[in-house]
């Protein structure tokens, strides 16, 4: 008997059947939860009952929660898939935290992580969006992710192992449905072995991230020094790159320097000693020969926050944003509103203090402008800039909160679902 005390999360449907009969024939001590959101009327009902008989039959402790999903989503302007999503992991985590379960296992497997791939590759993530689904989140454990959807059906046929199919799922009414049946086909085409390839490809980009790695601390022992609490880089390390930009990115992004602040201090690295750039708790500045990075004066710097998907408030400073997505189309005229297309977003999202090298597309502008020539403009006084915050998704600016949207980032008469962030203050 293998000592873990698993939870395992069964919808009755194919994959998590078969992750049921897994854990079960392997001895592990498991229990099972099943979400009702009670969506399909009857369905719903019977793969209720489905789990339960099942779980009867083999002697498994069943755990059961029923939910007014449609009521929760419309009450927090989310869709019902990610309403669902949210009432279903809160609930897990409660699960375990109760029965002291060490873990709760959900079924996905390869094909949902190639679908959740070209879905953030379709919103326009950068490389952390196309790693997949991870193996392991917290105390959330993914165990079918080395196999396809095929070899699943293969071993539930082999074993003799019943489910019940949700016809929900063969329909192209949902973004990943329609990424299965429509792209995912026309891909097979292309590379009839495409689960392998990407397998692959996540193993390639491991070992390239490993070698960058490597890249990195060599050129940080022969050209990075540290002074007290000072960072030294010599100016000498970046005469032979070919790309000096995304290099010195590649050294200071952890300082939270962006990518533009890169290419404007590049820009700067041979001119007059003493320019400076700010992130939010660090300093950037150039004298004669290195570039020197020293962290800000206690109450200089405010703490970035980053905003996961499900989350509904943060808070920064005096400040609170409310995030909610709906499927509404809204249009308000309130700068302490921002309305952004929800697919355009990549999560998590970055709240920050702006910095003097942010630039970004005002609404109704088609060319990008600097946020400092952007405050100047708004007659934005100096107190007053010191307040100024900015929200970023995959290191863009989406909105000079409590002022402007970034024009990209807009709802548009294509827009499917809106994504609503409202500014607050603290008196």
């Amino acid at each position: 008997m293998c000592k873990d005390k698993i939870l395992v999360a069964v919808s009755g449907g194919l994959d998590s059947m078969v992750m049921l009969h897994l854990f079960r024939v392997s001895g592990y001590e498991i229990s099972v939860a099943h979400a009702n959101f009670q969506l399909r009327g009857n369905e719903s009902e019977g793969d209720e009952k489905f789990v339960k008989e099942i779980c009867k039959k083999f002697s498994i402790p069943f755990f059961v929660k029923r939910f007014s999903t449609k009521q929760f989503a419309e009450s927090n302007f989310l869709s019902t898939q990610m309403a669902a999503r949210q009432l279903r992991y809160v609930w897990f985590n409660e699960l375990i935290e109760q029965e002291n379960f060490d873990v709760a296992a959900t079924a996905h497997h390869v094909n949902d992580s190639i679908e959740t791939v070209l879905l953030n590759f379709v919103r326009g993530s950068g490389l952390e969006g196309l790693d997949g689904i991870a193996a392991k989140n917290g105390k959330i454990i993914r165990p079918l992710l080395f196999a396809t959807r095929k070899q699943i059906e293969w071993h539930a046929n082999e074993n003799k192992i019943e489910w019940r199919e949700d016809r929900s799922n063969a329909t192209d009414d949902y973004q990943r449905n329609f990424v299965r049946h429509k792209i995912y086909p026309l891909l097979k085409e292309i590379n009839p072995s495409l689960e392998n390839s990407f397998q692959d490809s996540i193993e390639k980009n491991s070992g390239a991230v490993d070698l960058m790695s490597w890249g990195i601390n060599y050129w940080q022992e022969k050209y990075q020094t540290k002074k007290n609490e000072q960072v030294h880089l010599s100016k000498k390390g970046f005469d032979e790159s070919k790309n000096k930009t995304g290099l010195l990115w590649n050294l200071i992004k952890s300082y939270g320097f962006n990518f533009d602040q890169c290419g404007q201090i590049i820009e700067s690295i041979d001119g007059q000693s003493g320019k400076k750039f700010r992130s939010s708790h660090f300093e950037l500045s150039l004298d004669r020969e290195l570039i020197i990075i020293s962290p800000l004066s206690v109450g200089q710097g405010w703490d970035e926050i980053l905003i996961e998907m499900d989350q509904t408030e943060a808070k920064l400073g005096k400040q609170i944003l409310k995030i909610i997505e709906t499927k509404k189309i809204i249009f308000e005229n309130n700068p302490s509103v921002a309305l952004l297309d929800a697919d355009k977003l990549q999560f998590p999202l970055c709240w920050r203090k702006w910095n003097p090298g942010d630039f970004f597309y005002p609404l109704g502008m088609s060319h990008k402008k600097k946020l400092s020539d952007f405050l100047i403009d708004q007659k934005v006084s100096l107190a007053d800039k010191e307040t100024v915050t900015v929200l970023e998704s995959g290191n863009e600016i989406v909105w000079v909160v409590g002022m402007r949207v970034d024009d990209r980032y807009k709802i548009t008469a294509t827009t499917k679902s809106t994504v609503v962030c409202q500014q607050s203050i603290i008196d």
